[in-house]
C-alpha cells in the first residue's frame, strides 16, 4: 500500500512534458507531438489495427483529464479518464487500470470478456478506495475526487466499449458506395440530464425522494453530482467517508444506507464490420460542442493525420461562438480562467485497418502511449 501511495503522488508531481510513450517504438514510429498553447497532440501514429491520432486541451488549472493507449500481444485498451473534483482519480486509473485489466485477462488465458473488463474496473475502485482509507486523516478531500472513464478494447474481431459517466464512444461507418459515413454512438451514458439515468436512479432508491435534484438548471445526484457511475467519489459510496472533515457541501444530512453512486461499467459489444471506418473516443469536453455526427463528418472529410486536433479546435470554435467572442482570444485566455468557456477536452481517433483486423495482427514490440501530467 505505501509504494501505492508513493506512486500516486510521485504521479501527481511529474511535469508535463507532452505525450509519453513508455516502451516500445520511438517518437518516430508513433508520430512526434507537438504542443499550441494549451493544446497538446499527436497527429499520427500506429497500433495495432491500424492508425491513430490524439489531442488534449486544458482549461482547468490542474489537466483533469488522462488517457492512454496500449497495444500488444492481447490487442488494443483505449482509455479516456475524464476527472472531477481534482486530477488525483484521473491518474490513478490511468497508472492501474490497463495493469488490472492485463492481470485478470491472463488469468483467463488472455481471452478478453465483457466480464474481464468489469473485473478490473472494480478491482481499479477498490484499489483507489483502499488509497482514500490510509490517507483519510491527512487528506481527507480524496474521498471528493472523481473520474468518469470509458475504456474501448479490440480483441480479435470484437470491440468492447466500456463507460462510466458521460465520457463518449462514436463510430464512423461508410454508407454503401455513397462516400456518405454514418455516426454510431456506442457508450451509455451516466449524467443525471438523460431521464432513463434519473429514472434508474430513483428504481434503485425508492424511499428517496430526493435521489435527483433539479439545481439552476442541471439535474444531479442528490444535488451535487451530475453522474451517477464512476471510479472514486467515495464519499458518495461509503458512509464513513461522508462526514467531516469533507466539506459540507459534499456531506449529506441523511444516513447513506446504500452506495449512492456505482462503480459498475456499462458494456457493450460490437463485432467489427469492413464498413466500420473510425472510432473516436472523447471526454465530455467535446460533445459539449459537437454532435456525433458533426464529430464523424470533420475526421470523414479530412486526411487522418491531425484529426483529433481538428476535433478539438472545432469545439474550441464552437465554444468561442457561443460566448460571442473570436477563437484567436479564447486561445489567449489562461488555464482556469478558461474552464469559463471550455472543460478539459481529451480526443482519441482509432482508424480501423480491417486487413490487419481480420489477420490477427498483433502489435509486437508493445506500445504504451499516456498522455503526460501537468501542473
Amino acid at each position: 500500500m505505501l509504494g501505492a501511495l508513493m506512486n500516486l503522488f510521485s504521479l501527481c508531481w511529474k511535469p508535463f512534458r507532452g505525450f509519453s510513450s513508455n516502451r516500445g517504438g520511438s517518437s518516430g514510429s508513433n508520430g512526434d507531438f507537438g504542443r499550441d498553447g494549451l493544446l497538446w497532440f499527436r497527429d499520427i501514429g500506429k497500433y495495432g489495427s491500424g492508425e491513430f491520432s490524439m489531442a488534449v486541451v486544458q482549461a482547468n488549472q490542474v489537466l483533469e483529464d488522462q488517457c492512454q493507449i496500449e497495444s500488444g500481444q492481447f490487442g488494443t485498451f483505449v482509455g479516456v479518464y475524464d476527472g472531477h473534483g481534482g486530477p488525483e482519480v484521473a491518474r490513478y486509473v490511468c497508472d492501474h487500470l490497463f495493469p488490472n485489466f492485463q492481470a485478470i485477462s491472463a488469468e483467463e488465458r488472455g481471452v478478453v470478456t465483457a466480464e474481464t473488463i468489469r473485473r478490473a474496473f472494480l478491482e481499479t475502485e477498490r484499489g483507489f478506495t483502499a488509497i482514500v482509507s490510509e490517507l483519510w486523516n491527512t487528506k481527507p478531500h480524496m474521498a471528493t475526487v472523481g473520474s468518469c472513464c470509458l475504456v474501448g478494447v479490440i480483441y480479435r474481431q470484437t470491440l468492447f466499449i466500456a463507460n462510466l459517466g458521460d465520457s463518449r464512444a462514436v463510430l464512423g461507418r461508410k454508407v454503401g458506395d455513397t462516400g456518405g459515413i454514418a455516426a454510431i454512438q456506442l457508450s451509455t451514458e451516466h449524467n443525471a440530464n438523460f431521464e432513463a439515468v434519473r429514472q434508474e436512479l430513483k428504481e434503485l432508491h425508492p424511499n428517496d425522494p430526493q435521489i435527483v435534484v433539479l439545481k439552476h438548471g442541471v439535474w444531479r445526484v442528490k444535488g451535487i453530482i451530475q453522474v451517477s457511475r464512476s471510479i472514486g467519489d467515495v464519499y458518495m459510496k461509503h458512509a464513513q467517508f461522508n462526514r467531516e472533515p469533507i466539506n459540507a457541501k459534499f456531506r449529506l444530512s441523511e444516513p447513506m444506507n446504500m452506495p449512492i453512486l456505482s462503480a459498475t461499467p456499462s458494456i457493450t459489444s460490437h463485432t467489427l464490420q469492413p464498413n466500420d471506418s473510425f472510432l473516436i473516443y472523447a471526454s465530455d469536453g467535446l460533445w459539449e460542442h459537437l454532435s456525433n455526427q458533426q464529430a464523424v463528418d470533420i475526421v470523414h472529410n479530412h486526411p487522418h493525420a491531425g484529426s483529433a486536433k481538428r476535433l478539438v479546435k472545432a469545439a474550441l470554435h464552437e465554444a468561442a461562438r457561443k460566448r460571442e467572442m473570436r477563437y484567436s482570444d479564447l486561445r489567449k485566455i489562461d488555464k482556469k480562467v478558461r474552464r469559463h468557456f471550455h472543460d478539459d477536452i481529451t480526443v482519441i481517433v482509432l482508424f480501423l485497418n480491417h486487413d490487419l483486423i481480420s489477420r490477427g495482427m498483433v502489435q509486437d514490440p508493445p506500445i504504451s502511449i499516456r498522455s503526460a501530467l501537468e501542473h
